[in-house]
């Protein structure tokens, strides 16, 4: 099959998923109401609970949950061949990840913006809760530690993306003052910030920044990650539509443009695929498809983490409860699109199989530098441009989207940690909250040397953690669903597929970490499966107790209207 055919074929394919499946999910399946009054408007402070044009929102929820992950994921899963990739990417958007993250905002929309982990001790049960909790908070450890190695890593390696990058922060302040004070109009706004933001990047290109090998005693890739957890930890305390809203919303515009360039390199270059459809010439050691594949992509596919900032941030912004479908769903099949166009940048951006196999000469290589390398090559074959600049454009999208993610997973922290106290009856500051989150993820990353790659210490258990979480998730939904007697189905095939994938590859690992004698990782794996099967098995429980149950009304779990704040 050629890129071009390939790309127009999984384009149609979560198209026509938002155009159709969507529209029944919002319809039949959660009875999305246009005069429900949101949280958003009820507990409207300037800071949290903001209502949100639909357009910044979905720039805001689909640039937080893209990150790095959904290139990251598919660039290091074709090692499997391009077709098992680009069928998870596709019908697991479709039919997992949309429903998953309209569910989450849906969810939360409908019980006062609270978080998928509070909501998991209203209908799962207090030690579920406390459970889910612990879940939660490792998923945004893995987060938030990660993606600060990856864009340090990034910016010493790409140094024409740290202008673009850093610039990006001075136009998303301008954007919000734009939008909120002096109330410009969207599309102006919107036209100004992408022009200012691709002006940083020629500008990027021209003058990269070096930095010298060592700064006050720090690595190059340590001062970054000490600015990154600095500059993270001053935006999560900010009102959301001071910074990280109109940041987010450049970013989703940034990408779509740079998808569109892509996308449109590949229609005109029509490269070969020269990755193997399957490949069977596996590296030794590779592990096998089934499970790894279905955790290896989580975002792009399906991905826990959406739930978390679809509940812990996008819900308290939704202006009308009919906007769910696009900010969700619409976010999903945005991030469906990068994760497609990765499969192909990186299946089609090598000259010979031979080099693809160099790249890829074991497990785990590829990732955000095969994507880089092989979409800058594919937009200067197909639209002339520099492979320097190609390049750029390339690594600032992924720096971006990469900081945005930690923007929202560090303010999500906070969330987290406010509500473990108020468990405990303590009420945390939010400052404090904030001084909690960063300086755990900072002492993992730094916990394994001076260079920051700490963050990466526990990423291999990321996929699997995530992925149970995304069927947590959906537990809560169908638990919900059940109560209102509403079509159930949507939510338990996914949930139930997700989840056994997740446990299989947690014991596959298991199996893994012991024989490596990585007794930290193994220890950890199995403090995750215990937690997973005991909130599994809560889940199966509430579900049962709210089928015997007399149904509820449409709005009986609606704690916003039973309960003042």
């Amino acid at each position: 099959m050629s890129s071009v055919a390939l790309a127009l074929i999984g384009i149609a394919m979560v198209i026509a998923g938002y155009l159709l499946y969507s529209k029944f999910l919002a319809r039949r399946v959660f009875a999305l109401d246009p005069s429900y009054q949101t949280p958003a408007h009820r507990y409207q402070d300037g800071v949290d609970f903001v209502p949100t044009n639909k357009y910044v929102l979905w720039g805001h929820h689909f640039t937080s949950v893209a990150g790095a992950a959904p290139i990251v994921g598919p660039a290091i899963a074709v090692i499997w061949g391009w077709v098992p990739a680009v069928l998870w990417v596709t019908l697991g958007t479709v039919f997992f990840a949309g429903m998953h993250d309209l569910g989450a905002l849906w969810a939360s929309n409908r019980n006062k913006g609270q978080s998928i982990g509070t909501l998991s001790g209203r209908y799962i049960g207090a030690r579920g809760r406390n459970l889910f909790l612990v879940i939660v908070f490792l998923v945004l450890l893995m987060v938030n530690a990660a993606f600060a190695t990856v864009i340090s890593n990034l910016l010493v390696a790409t140094p024409t993306a740290v202008i673009p990058a850093w610039g990006a922060i001075v136009v998303a302040l301008f954007i919000g003052q734009a939008i909120y004070r002096m109330k410009w109009s969207l599309p102006w706004v919107s036209a100004l910030g992408v022009v200012a933001l691709y002006g940083l990047i020629l500008l990027g290109d021209a003058f990269p920044v070096v930095l010298p090998e060592t700064i006050l005693g720090l690595s190059a890739n340590a001062f970054w990650i000490i600015i990154l957890f600095v500059y993270a930890g001053i935006a999560s305390l900010l009102p959301v539509w001071m910074l990280l809203q109109p940041r987010d919303y450049i970013n989703g515009l940034q990408l779509f443009i740079a998808l569109g360039i892509l996308y449109g390199a590949i229609l005109i270059s029509a490269p070969t695929l020269v990755a193997p459809a399957f490949n069977t010439n596996l590296p030794e050691g590779t592990p096998s498809m089934v499970p790894l594949l279905f955790v290896t992509i989580a975002c792009g596919a399906i991905s826990g983490f959406h739930g978390i900032v679809a509940s812990g941030t996008s819900s308290k912004q939704l202006n009308k409860e009919t906007d769910a479908r696009f900010v969700g769903y619409f976010g999903a099949v945005g991030e469906g699109l990068l994760a497609l166009g990765t499969v192909i940048a990186v299946s089609a951006g090598f000259r010979t199989v031979a080099e693809w196999e160099e790249v890829y000469s074991a497990f785990g290589q590829g990732g955000v530098g095969a994507f880089v390398t092989g979409g800058g090559t594919i937009v200067n074959q197909g639209l002339g441009l520099p492979e320097s600049l190609s390049a750029t454009i390339l690594a600032t999208m992924a720096v971006l989207f990469a900081a945005t993610t930690m923007d929202t997973g560090v303010r999500l922290q906070r969330f987290v940690v406010s509500e473990v106290g108020d468990i405990a009856g303590i009420r945390v500051n939010p400052a404090v909250a904030t001084l909690v989150a960063v300086g755990v993820t900072a002492g993992l990353t730094f916990s394994a040397g001076g260079d920051g790659s700490g963050g990466m210490l526990i990423w291999p258990l990321f996929g699997t953690t995530n992925q149970l979480l995304a069927g947590l998730t959906l537990s809560i939904v169908a638990v919900m669903l059940i109560k209102r007697r509403r079509p159930v189905l949507p939510a338990l095939i996914p949930l139930t597929f997700i989840l056994a994938m997740s446990v299989l590859a947690l014991l596959v690992q298991l199996k893994g970490f012991y024989e490596a004698g990585n007794w930290f990782l193994l220890g950890l794996d199995l403090v995750i499966l215990v937690a997973a099967v005991w909130v599994i098995v809560e889940a199966v429980i509430a579900m049962g107790r709210a089928r015997r149950e007399p149904a509820d009304a449409d709005n009986a779990d609606d704690v916003d209207r039973l309960v003042d704040r």
